[in-house]
């Protein structure tokens, strides 16, 4: 790693922190989350000791889990530092409160009566708007001064497709639980339909966590277990299994009717850091392996979809901006650490299924040959495009990533 992301935060692996040198006009609107005929505790929230006040009448009133109280501190906090610390215009103490106080409500929400996931979800935008909830958290996180997109043409090409009626499904990496909101920002000036009409196959954790399920409610899922947690509880494993089954049924239903753009990371979860694999000392993040079986599944969906399909592999930088844990947890509940960061996506040229097939071991004879060779490939193109996003990300001078003079990353906000 050549040199530390523009970070300014509460503590993070791997990264030193750095705050803005002054104040600049906020990329994103500064206004709290749209909050539409939804009684809550929460709402009258515009300071810290408000909110931390009504969350500890929750508390000695019953309606609030008191195990919860010295966690939410921590994430206030780190978001708090994060925020306030990035220098931008709006910034402040009190976005701060309302962001948090939004997040409150909706998990307050969550315990009293706690949203089920079907196999097939659709962005939730009223009563409440979900979506812009989860735009205005996240967006609070972003430094769009060192935040890129690449592969414009890719996602033109995408943009098209789509609205001939043909489907794109992207094969992806995945950093954070933060990932379809950085997306949507990447895009929302360039691709709009992208930004807002993707559909994300999403695992347990994000359908299941009570603080994961407020901004999942905002995002287009169809909901999968994965198989790292499919036998966590091992008595529940035949039924999601059966979940998984109808979802893949649906997933092709959806193919076959046309127009979809799904967004899918094969490696089955969140990219996990090589500790002090650094030339200092620091934390390497990179693309986490690829499974070849899910390669292999959407190869063969979009191979035999009714609709044509279009594949595409994409990079994603946004680990600083709500780093993972470093290991795997099974429980629920995880720390949540937050940073103002550049992020990124970039996507790579559409898949040549023809081609890879001529190309591979036994010239597309061997079916498991075929799909390895897919797989491999498209982790190869994820990786490098990453290393490249994340050179443009880590160049960021203080005024402009010296990698964007060369057009290959752009800054579609700024335009």
């Amino acid at each position: 790693m050549s040199a530390p992301f523009r970070v300014a935060a509460a503590p993070a692996p791997a990264r030193a922190t750095r705050q803005a040198a002054a104040p600049r006009a906020a990329a994103v609107d500064a206004a709290a989350p749209r909050v539409v005929d939804v009684p809550t505790p929460f709402r009258p929230v515009q300071d810290e000791a408000t909110f931390f006040a009504t969350m500890k009448g929750l508390v000695d009133a019953g309606k609030f889990p008191a195990k919860l109280v010295p966690l939410w501190e921590d994430f206030y906090n780190n978001y708090k530092t994060a925020v306030v610390g990035s220098g931008l215009e709006g910034r402040d103490e009190a976005f701060v409160a309302r962001v948090q106080a939004s997040i409150a409500d909706v998990v307050v929400g969550q315990f009293v009566a706690p949203y089920e996931f079907p196999s097939y979800h659709e962005r939730i935008l009223a009563p409440y708007d979900y979506y812009q909830f989860g735009q205005t958290y996240v967006g609070g996180l972003i430094d769009f001064a060192s935040s890129f997109v690449g592969g414009v043409d890719a996602f033109r090409a995408m943009e098209a497709q789509l609205a001939r009626g043909e489907n794109v499904v992207v094969l992806a990496n995945h950093q954070t639980e933060a990932d379809p909101a950085v997306w949507a920002h990447m895009l929302e000036k360039l691709c709009p339909t992208l930004a807002t009409d993707v559909i994300y196959v999403a695992g347990d954790r994000v359908v299941s966590d009570p603080m994961c399920k407020p901004f999942s409610m905002g995002r287009n899922l169809l909901c999968v277990h994965s198989k790292k947690h499919m036998n966590d509880d091992p008595e529940t494993a035949p039924a999601k299994q059966k979940q998984n089954r109808r979802t893949l049924v649906t997933m092709g239903k959806m193919l076959n009717e046309g127009g979809k753009l799904i967004w899918i990371a094969p490696a089955g979860g969140r990219d996990r850091p090589v500790v002090g694999a650094g030339p200092d000392g620091t934390d390497v993040w990179t693309p986490a392996a690829f499974d070849p079986a899910s390669v292999g599944l959407m190869t063969k969906l979009a191979s035999s979809s009714k609709a044509p399909t279009h594949l595409y592999p994409l990079a994603m930088v946004s680990w600083a901006v709500m780093p993972p844990p470093p290991a795997l947890e099974s429980a629920l509940g995880e720390r949540r650490l937050t940073n103002f960061s550049g992020v990124g996506v970039s996507a790579c040229p559409e898949l040549d299924l023809a081609a890879l097939a001529a190309a591979s071991p036994g010239a597309g004879a061997d079916a498991d040959a075929f799909v390895k060779h897919v797989s491999d490939h498209v982790f190869e193109e994820v990786t490098r495009e990453y290393k490249e996003l994340e050179a443009a990300i880590e160049d960021y001078d203080g005024a402009r990533a010296k990698n964007a003079s060369t057009g290959k990353f752009v800054q579609p906000w700024a335009a």
